[in-house]
């Protein structure tokens, strides 16, 4: 049973909402930000946090609220969660890493707050997002896997797509990758890369833009840097996404 209750933060925007769900008798929180700018059919972003993050640093990350103003965007909050590369113990937020873990708590939670953008806010079923860095970006790929007909488009960062081979279909997606990644291995990340292109019959390389495919789109930052995540890979996420709605 899902049950939901809704509070403000006097101390957020205007347009900043912080709303509690109850997903199978766990509470969840998700930050919703409605457009800024106003359109009959908005489109629909979830992002989502690393292991050990949560979506207030996801907001500050990854700015999608504020360079796609029309568009509603949603930070979910992640559980403790066991990591696949730290945190054995399963001390810090993370989200669910294949389809059955954990009761599929996190897939019922994106079904869940789907379902409300959808209805309350009118946001465009054929331009919905979802994007997220290291185990959101993971997540990402799972939604892609699991949920795909739901999406547009994906914008996975810092995780590796061949984890899920055989599971994706072809779809537009922007992938970020650090060079010098010393959590989730260069190596691992480029071949799930090469296992995209070859899904959406992508031809050609390229570190930054944009690659034309027979079946899909994809889109490169990759950039000479760690697993930290990379603002500047926003805005050219940004103007893909909004290049690429499902047909």
């Amino acid at each position: 049973m899902i049950a939901l209750a809704a509070f403000l933060i006097l101390s957020a925007p205007q347009n900043q909402e912080i709303t509690t769900y109850t997903v199978d008798g766990v509470s969840r929180q998700a930050t919703i930000y409605a457009p800024s700018v106003k359109t009959a059919k908005p489109p629909l972003v979830f992002g989502f946090h690393g292991h050990g993050g949560n979506m207030r640093n996801a907001a500050r990350s990854f700015q999608m609220h504020e360079l796609w103003p029309e568009a509603v965007v949603v930070y979910l909050q992640g559980l403790p969660t066991v990591g696949r590369l730290s945190d054995p113990k399963g001390e810090k937020n993370g989200w669910q890493h294949k389809a059955g873990d954990n009761g599929d708590r996190d897939l019922k939670f994106f079904d869940a707050v789907y379902a409300r953008m959808i209805r309350e806010f009118k946001a465009d079923p054929n331009r919905v997002y979802a994007m997220g860095h290291s185990n959101g970006g993971a997540f990402s790929y799972l939604l892609w896997a699991q949920r795909g007909d739901f999406f547009a488009a994906f914008g996975p960062s810092g995780a590796v797509a061949s984890a899920y081979r055989g599971q994706l279909k072809p779809k537009p997606a922007f992938i970020v990758m650090g060079e010098e990644d010393q959590l989730v291995r260069p190596i691992a990340q480029t071949m799930g890369i090469r296992y995209v292109k070859n899904l959406n019959g992508v031809d050609g390389d390229t570190k930054m833009g944009t690659l034309k495919g027979t079946k899909a789109d994809l889109g490169l930052y990759i950039y000479p840097g760690n697993h930290t995540y990379p603002k500047e890979a926003n805005k050219p996420m940004v103007e893909f996404f909004k290049e690429h709605a499902r047909s």
